[in-house]
């Protein structure tokens, strides 16, 4: 065998190789991804010098957090469906009548993005319970939950 085709064969392979895996950062999983999205967004909070946040990230880094650590289940599906009580919580407490899940969803990125929050701690918490909120919730809030996956799933392999 020549070295032109020894070459050609081991280029061949690895092409195969990176095709059946699917994932760019190769075996991260989801919680791996929920470590990560966690760690950005705790880091952000506590004052990071590079991680700048302001209301709008801080809200969606939560939403992203929660939705994967829904996803990797475990201790992370345990955060994220105890975040999820604080805005159900503070919705359906308020004797306005009988809330469904997709009147909370709404409430929950009213709270986030409308007020101007001065510590970006409650966007953040009130992000972490939107996800899991989103993804039970259906319809066009399902929508942000399946992109978050989807895109987790090519990212981090699942």
């Amino acid at each position: 065998m020549s070295a032109l085709t020894q070459t050609q064969t081991i280029a061949t392979d690895v092409v195969l190789a990176a095709e059946g895996g699917g994932s760019i950062l190769g075996s991260v999983g989801v919680s791996g991804l929920a470590f990560a999205m966690g760690f950005l967004l705790f880091s952000g909070l506590r004052g990071s010098d590079r991680i700048k946040l302001d209301r709008d990230k801080a809200g969606v880094l939560g939403i992203v957090f929660s939705t994967l650590a829904a996803s990797a289940s475990g201790m992370w599906g345990s955060v994220a469906s105890g975040a999820a009580e604080v805005p159900r919580g503070l919705m359906e407490g308020l004797s306005f009548g009988s809330f469904g899940l997709g009147a909370v969803a709404l409430g929950t990125s009213l709270m986030i993005f409308i007020p101007k929050w001065k510590n970006l701690w409650a966007p953040a918490v009130l992000g972490l319970g939107a996800g899991w909120t989103f993804a039970g919730a259906g319809g066009i809030w399902a929508l942000a939950t399946t992109l978050i996956t989807t895109m987790a799933t090519k990212l981090g392999g699942m």
